[in-house]
């Protein structure tokens, strides 16, 4: 049957699932989840992944359920039970990429062992005729761990026999023998059956079994030629993940057909689809995702920097969420602190404080480092095009790359989407393309203007054949990974004046969101992607969402903060060895610690020694450096020990403990209650003071919220109030908002309308109001530390009518109320105008 999408997603509750948090498991917990509010379990990747995977993004085998999940078993039994309950299914799909896990990938492997005679061989994004001849009909695998000519001479690659199969073996990977080889070896073997002795006389001849190798349609290398030559795309940097052609029906119908199967049969009801930026042509795949799940919930994990929009004509109900995200806590941010922050950030660390600068250098940095195979590609195709085209004269040797590093590194947006098949260049791709030439034009004046008008020419297809769609449709598909690991992966751990700001899909350049901000994307969101995500925290955010929070706080106290930086520097300055670390990560590890505190040193450690890595400024994760990683670890744990330091860090958070409270029940409150659909990260229904992954899917304590969920009946207001240290205001909110959500589901939904209402008064700016559908209105407080609990005459004019705040009980009638008042027995309001039918 068709999924109903009648039945309204009204609020969705994120599962990563793994070994600890099964299919059956997830059966026990949904009478909690049921209780809660939620409509919609949201279920991490569930297909067969690789062995160990923790996560599912890596998956071997899209026709099979993960038997480490319980398998298509357990997973008739979650759908069976979540029908009787009344909840129905998200699902996380990855079309972009699977995982290369040799013989655990049977596609993959049979690539390796036919060549680009493998029916599959279609099904990778694989360059078979490739510039570089060593690789060219070939597969490069970047597997060893040291030079080939090394690995060869000491023997450490070897083929095996088990049974009637051969294969190469290089200590726990596996390679296939191709068909041809195997006939080769077993006629000159004179048998049927490869003897024991002629396999060990050519293992221990290298010069044979160089010959050998030769015959295999893969050709084996040195780790760190990754970047160097690879010749399929890849999920970012990460080998391991070869990106998939799902653009072509076959790998579409293929990768797709046992969970749209599930979607047809109304088992899943909505379809989360992991970075779409990585395809060739992210429409055409949504176009027959849609066409194949007509009625599907379907979001998109689509990073949208500041002032880009989601592309008007996919076919999709929005995004999942980093958009609202970001804006949601840029208003728990004090504009009027950023140059005092700004100034003390550049004296303590001796960095960079122009943001857009930063970005700039590790981008260029990234792009030759991580992606020097994309970008050599791509200088060979525009060299090849740019021969055609009259000026091409004026191009000095080295050019082509110049200008492709100046353009990827100015790119304002993770990618443009053209569609050379079509002819389409959209007025917003044409504008970034105008900006990012603008901008690479001024960085490189040398460069003829002649050559960047060539270059704007070609990537807005003012002409263009079957190479220059080629190199377009690369293009694209390069600025993106180039932006997540030059931004994200590397400037978000090194620009840090105020870490709250680097997150997925944010911009620490913008310091702040105004309520007059918030409320226009609010009925952007409204008018546009009604349906969209709302979240505040997921597996791929830097910190929990009141770690990030509590970070924020710092921008209303300035003073106070570097004042307390000053101190503790100096008070463990003793613990540093050589002078590292450097006061850059010391300052990231004195903000960690107001996010997350209480943290455990286990905790702190390795977050840090991953902020150093992700930085790549002292170490990294490819070119570690024991001297500095060992200094790092020794300093965190010194500080963790030192008690001096502690009591002073827990005397300065002291006063931050409530107003940590009282904002994150406002971004609960506006997350639940904004336009789209309340995503709810697993175990942030009480406090989360999670960091980065792994830290972010640590087990969740379900037990420990279940039990609180079934106090909160018998608690007042008050009790709940006193026992905020347990999370229960959090819970308690979260149960009440998502039960309004549901009983007034008109308000909230697609035609409910989203007016913002303004306070008057002292403090008329530390208040968030709006109303949804004329009938429930939210009020939520922003920067509360220097409101200090004090409205003073602040006041607020409510719309005529009886409204009831469920979350005190308390009544008011139409008019103007003072806010000092309405938000005494609670510390955010959400009224309800009874009455009136939902």
């Amino acid at each position: 049957m068709d999924c109903d999408r009648s039945k309204e997603i009204l609020a969705t509750y994120r599962l990563q699932l793994g070994p600890d948090l099964t299919f059956d498991r997830v059966c026990e917990l949904l009478p909690y989840f049921r209780r809660l509010g939620i409509s919609h379990m949201y279920l991490s990747p569930c297909l067969k992944a690789a062995a160990g995977s923790m996560h599912g993004y890596d998956v071997v085998d899209p026709s099979e359920v993960d038997p480490k999940l319980g398998g298509q078993e357990g997973f008739d039994r979650l759908c069976q039970v979540s029908a009787a309950f009344g909840i129905g299914l998200v699902l996380d799909i990855v079309p972009n990429h699977m995982a290369v896990a040799g013989r655990q990938n049977p596609w993959w492997w049979d690539v390796l062992t036919k060549g680009i005679e493998s029916r599959y061989s279609g099904f990778f994004d694989i360059l078979w005729d490739h510039p570089d001849l060593s690789v060219n009909g070939k597969i490069l695998l970047p597997v060893l761990g040291d030079t080939f000519k090394h690995c060869l001479e000491s023997r450490q690659i070897q083929i095996r026999r088990n049974g009637q199969e051969l294969y190469l073996a290089y200590f726990e990977h596996e390679f296939p023998i191709s068909t041809q080889s195997r006939a080769d070896f077993l006629q000159a073997d004179g048998g049927v059956s490869a003897s024991d002795a002629s396999i060990a006389s050519i293992n221990a001849d290298p010069e044979r079994l160089n010959r050998f190798l030769d015959g295999q349609h893969y050709r084996l290398a040195y780790w760190r030629q990754a970047n160097q030559n690879l010749n399929y795309r890849r999920f970012f940097d990460i080998h391991q993940l070869a990106g998939m052609c799902v653009e072509k029906e076959d790998v579409f119908t293929a990768t797709h057909e046992l969970v749209l199967k599930w979607v047809n049969e109304g088992l899943i009801e909505g379809l989360r689809i992991d970075h779409p930026d990585g395809l060739r042509d992210p429409a055409l795949y949504l176009e027959q995702l849609r066409k194949s799940a007509p009625h599907a919930w379907i979001v998109v994990e689509k990073i949208l920097e500041p002032g880009e929009t989601l592309v008007p004509d996919w076919p999709v109900d929005g995004t999942t969420g980093y958009d609202f995200l970001n804006r949601v806590n840029g208003l728990f941010v004090n504009a009027e602190g950023e140059r005092c922050l700004t100034d003390f950030y550049g004296e303590f660390t001796g960095q960079e404080t122009d943001y857009q600068e930063v970005v700039h250098a590790k981008k260029q940095r990234v792009l030759e480092r991580l992606f020097s195979s994309e970008l050599t590609y791509l200088e060979a195709l525009l060299e090849n095009i740019l021969r055609q085209w009259p000026g091409f004269g004026t191009f000095r040797p080295g050019d082509c790359r110049r200008i492709l590093s100046e353009v990827i590194a100015c790119f304002p947006v993770y990618r443009t989407y053209i569609r050379p098949g079509t002819g389409t260049v959209g007025s917003e791709d044409r504008a970034v393309i105008r900006r990012s030439i603008a901008s690479a034009m001024r960085r490189q004046p040398d460069i003829p203007t002649s050559a960047w008008r060539l270059i704007m020419d070609l990537l807005r297809l003012r002409q263009f054949g079957r190479i220059e769609s080629e190199f377009i449709f690369r293009f694209q598909q390069l600025t993106g990974p180039v932006m997540a690991k030059g931004v994200e992966d590397t400037t978000f751990y090194c620009f840090n004046r105020l870490i709250s700001l680097n997150e997925v899909g944010g911009n620490p350049g913008e310091f702040g969101t105004s309520p007059d901000t918030f409320h226009a994307f609010c009925r952007d969101i409204q008018s546009q992607w009604p349906q969209t995500m709302l979240t505040t925290a997921t597996h791929d955010t830097k910190r929990g969402e009141d770690t990030r929070l509590k970070i924020d706080l710092l921008s209303e106290i300035p003073k106070q903060w570097i004042d307390a930086v000053r101190h503790w520097s100096r008070m463990n300055a003793h613990f540093r060895s050589n002078g590292f670390p450097d006061t850059n990560l010391e300052y990231l590890m004195y903000q960690t610690l107001v996010g997350a505190w209480p943290i455990e040193s286990d905790r702190l450690v390795p977050v840090m020694l991953k902020s150093a890595k992700e930085a790549k400024m002292n170490t990294s994760w490819t070119d570690p450096s024991p001297i500095y990683e060992s200094a790092l670890k020794t300093f965190v744990k010194k500080v963790m020990g030192h008690a001096a330091f502690t009591v002073d860090l827990s005397a300065f958070l002291e006063p931050l403990a409530w107003p940590a409270v009282v904002t994150s029940l406002s971004q609960t409150l506006i997350k639940c209650t904004a336009p789209g659909v309340p995503d709810i990260y697993q175990g942030t229904e009480l406090w989360d003071r999670n960091l980065v992954d792994p830290d972010n899917r640590r087990p969740v304590d379900f037990d420990r919220r279940r039990q609180l969920l079934a106090e909160l009946d018998e608690l007042s207001v008050a009790e709940i109030l006193k026992r905020h240290a347990e999370g229960l205001p959090k819970l308690f909110l979260m149960k009440n908002v998502l039960s309004t959500r549901r009983h007034y589901s008109k308000a909230f939904g697609t035609e409910g309308a989203y007016r913002p209402l303004y306070a008057q008064g002292m403090c008329a700016d530390h208040l968030v109001a709006f109303m949804r559908g004329g009938q429930v209105v939210t009020l939520a407080p922003r920067l509360v530390v220097s409101l200090n609990s004090d409205w003073k005459n602040t006041t607020i004019e409510l719309p005529a009518g009886h409204w009831k705040n469920v979350l005190s009980g308390d009544y008011f009638g139409g008019g103007k109320r003072k806010l000092s008042q309405m938000l005494a027995p609670f510390p955010v309001a959400l009224l309800v105008r009874e009455g009136v039918i939902p």
